[in-house]
């Protein structure tokens, strides 16, 4: 029976992407509004791609309006050139994260998503490329909402219309790497795991007072400790 509800931000968190992610949306940014803006130099961390796009672009004197006119080209054509031009070499995993992903995928009463800011079909080429994606039946994704403390209620709905089963506070757990995933496991009061893989270091996490701090995933038994204890206290 399913008691658990465990939901994995991507960047960061599971892998590493090179700096191919950059160039790709630099060059679509170009293709679509003659324009990078600043994505050369943004900090991407924890961000939703939709978002990303708007504030690089802002930052060039575009207007929302101006924006908004062509971001869906923008978006697919982003998804296509990332689809196209990256390759596994382009991505490493955070140390640990496939024997966590084992363990969990191995116990029946878990289910394993994503809450993401990536756009879905980047996303999940992200994980095809070091085979993980198999993993995550479902997820929430820039695609599913305007902001990223939008996502979990949208990541909840969609674990109950795949098993029927609604998950409640005491049984979701958020995995991430930056502040932006704390504050989504607030939304939901929900257990939050840090994990300093990312651009943020641990003592910049522990401001945002996380339920766990981890500086990596790489103790199996102790992140599945935590994952299975109940209480946030």
């Amino acid at each position: 029976m399913l008691k658990k509800l465990v939901l994995f931000d991507i960047d960061g968190t599971l892998l590493n992407v090179g700096s191919i992610n950059r160039r790709i949306l630099v060059d679509a940014l170009q293709e679509v509004y003659g324009t990078a803006g600043s994505a050369d130099r943004h900090n991407f961390a924890g961000k939703m791609d939709n978002m990303i796009i708007y504030e690089v672009l802002q930052n060039t004197g575009l207007c929302e309006a101006e924006i908004a006119e062509k971001f869906d080209r923008a978006k697919q054509t982003y998804i296509e050139m990332f689809r196209t031009h990256s390759r596994p070499s382009d991505i490493t995993l955070m140390e640990g994260v496939r024997e966590l992903l084992e363990e969990l995928s191995a116990r029946p009463e878990l289910m394993l998503g994503l809450l993401t800011g990536n756009f879905e079909g980047s996303g999940r080429h992200k994980l095809l490329l070091p085979d993980i994606n198999h993993f995550f039946p479902f997820g929430a994704f820039a695609d599913d909402g305007e902001n990223r403390n939008a996502l979990p209620p949208v990541a909840v709905e969609k674990a109950y219309q795949l098993t029927g089963k609604k998950f409640t506070e005491e049984n979701i757990i958020i995995i991430g790497d930056t502040e932006h995933d704390i504050a989504c496991a607030r939304v939901l009061n929900a257990k939050s795991i840090a994990v300093a893989t990312g651009t943020y270091s641990s003592q910049q996490l522990k401001k945002h007072n996380p339920h766990v701090l981890f500086e990596n995933l790489s103790r199996t038994d102790v992140v599945i400790s935590e994952i299975l204890q109940s209480s946030i206290n």
